[in-house]
C-alpha cells in the first residue's frame, strides 16, 4: 500500500476503496449514505440540480450519515443556443412524439446551468461544505477551484486522458479519476469536439498512477471484487463503481430501466448524443436507435438536446413504453445485481478479497 492511497483513504475516513459514481438522476441521499457508512464512498450528482434542490439533497445525506460523501458538479462548455438546429431536431422528432399524443417543446432550454458560471452554486458549496466536490466535463475557473480549496474540500476530476489529467493537476485538484471508455453515462471528456483517444480503463489507471502523484481512482467497466482488486494492482487506491449501484434499491431509476439493466437489455451498450446532446454508453434501446438514424439531423447542443430528450421519455412513458430513457450502463451491464446498497458494498469488499488471495495463491503454485 502506498503513501498517495494511505492519504486517500485516511483523508475520507474510508475503510474501503470503493466509491459509488455519482450518476445525476440515480443516485439518492440513501444511496450515498449507504456506501458511506459501510466504509467506501457515497456520491451525489448535483450537476443537473438548482441550488436549493442541491442543498435540500446534502442536508439529506447529512442527516443519514456522520461520514464524508462526495458531491459532483458539471463543468462542461455553457451551451449556445442555435435555433435553426433546435427546430430541425424537434421537427424531426416530432413523429415520435406523435406516436404517444404529444408534441416536442415549442422551443429548446438550456435546462440546467454549468458549474463554470454558477456562483450561486459554488457559494451553497463553500457554505456547505462536503468532504469532497468532483468536476465532471472539464475544470471549472481557477477561482472557483482556490475558493473550494480554502473551504477544506477535497477536489476530484474525471479524466478520460493523459491531457485532461495534467490540466487537473496544474489546477490543483486533489485526486484523478480515471474514465475509461467501458464506462456508462456521459463521457468526461473536457472538449467532446477534439479527438478521443478512447482510451479503457486499465490503460488510462495506470497511466495516470505511473506519471502523477495524485491519488487515482479507476472507473468504467468495474462491476465486482475482481475488477476492483484489478483496479488496485494497476496502481488506483480505489475504483469507482457506477452501474453496479444502479439496479440496487435505494436509486431513483424506473421500473423500465430497472428491468433493462437485469434483463436481455444489458447485453449490448452504445454510445450516443442523441438523448442529451453530448456522448453517454447507453443501454441499446430506442432512443440509441434514433441516434443511428441515417437522416439525423445535427444534434443541438448539450443540455439543450435534454430538453427533449426528456420531454420524448415522459410521453413514452406514460404510455407504457420505457425505451426512450436515458438508461445509461457500462459495457460490463449484465453484471449487475439489485441488492440493497450496504450489502452490495459488503459483497463486493468480501469478492475482492477473495479476488486478491486467488492471485497470490496462483503466483505460489
Amino acid at each position: 500500500m502506498n503513501a498517495s492511497r494511505i492519504r486517500l483513504l485516511d483523508k475520507l475516513q474510508m475503510t474501503l476503496p470503493i466509491v459509488q459514481a455519482p450518476m445525476a438522476g440515480v443516485s439518492t441521499p440513501a444511496l450515498a449514505a449507504a456506501v458511506s457508512n459501510e466504509g467506501g464512498l457515497g456520491s451525489l450528482g448535483i450537476g443537473a440540480m438548482n441550488v436549493e434542490t442541491a442543498r435540500k439533497t446534502l442536508r439529506e445525506t447529512r442527516a443519514l450519515t456522520a461520514r464524508p460523501f462526495n458531491v459532483n458538479v458539471f463543468c462542461h462548455r455553457p451551451a449556445r443556443l442555435d435555433a435553426e438546429i433546435d427546430r430541425h431536431w424537434t421537427e424531426w422528432l416530432a413523429p415520435r412524439f406523435a406516436q404517444f399524443g404529444a408534441q416536442p417543446p415549442g422551443s429548446l432550454k438550456e435546462i440546467y446551468v454549468s458549474f463554470v458560471e454558477d456562483a450561486a452554486m459554488l457559494a451553497m458549496l463553500i457554505e456547505e461544505r462536503p468532504a469532497v466536490v468532483s468536476f465532471h466535463f472539464g475544470l471549472p475557473p481557477q477561482a472557483a477551484i482556490e475558493a473550494l480549496r480554502a473551504a477544506g474540500i477535497l477536489l476530484f476530476s474525471t479524466a478520460t486522458n493523459v491531457d485532461e489529467a495534467a490540466q487537473a493537476v496544474a489546477a490543483g485538484v486533489d485526486v484523478l479519476v480515471a474514465q475509461g471508455i467501458e464506462g456508462g453515462g456521459h463521457r468526461g471528456v473536457f472538449d467532446p469536439d477534439a479527438r478521443d483517444p478512447l482510451l479503457g480503463t486499465f490503460a488510462l489507471t495506470r497511466l495516470l498512477a505511473t506519471q502523477f502523484d495524485l491519488p487515482v481512482i479507476a472507473a468504467g467497466g468495474i462491476m465486482d471484487g475482481a475488477g476492483i482488486a484489478a483496479a488496485l494492482a494497476l496502481g488506483a487506491q480505489a475504483a469507482q463503481l457506477g452501474t453496479a449501484f444502479v439496479a440496487s434499491t435505494e436509486t431513483a431509476i424506473d421500473d423500465g430501466y430497472r428491468r433493462a439493466l437485469l434483463g436481455e437489455g444489458a447485453r449490448e451498450t452504445t454510445f450516443t448524443s442523441a438523448i442529451s446532446g453530448r456522448p453517454a454508453r447507453s443501454l441499446v434501446n430506442r432512443f440509441t436507435e434514433l441516434g443511428e438514424a441515417a437522416d439525423k439531423p445535427a444534434v443541438p447542443a448539450y443540455p439543450v438536446a435534454y430538453d427533449a430528450g426528456k420531454a420524448l421519455h415522459a410521453a413514452a412513458k406514460a404510455h407504457g413504453e420505457f425505451g426512450y430513457g436515458a438508461q445509461w450502463a457500462g459495457q460490463a451491464a449484465p453484471l449487475a445485481r439489485a441488492l440493497p446498497a450496504a450489502e452490495l458494498v459488503r459483497t463486493l469488499h468480501q469478492e475482492t478479497l477473495a479476488a486478491l488471495a486467488d492471485v497470490r495463491k496462483r503466483l505460489e503454485e
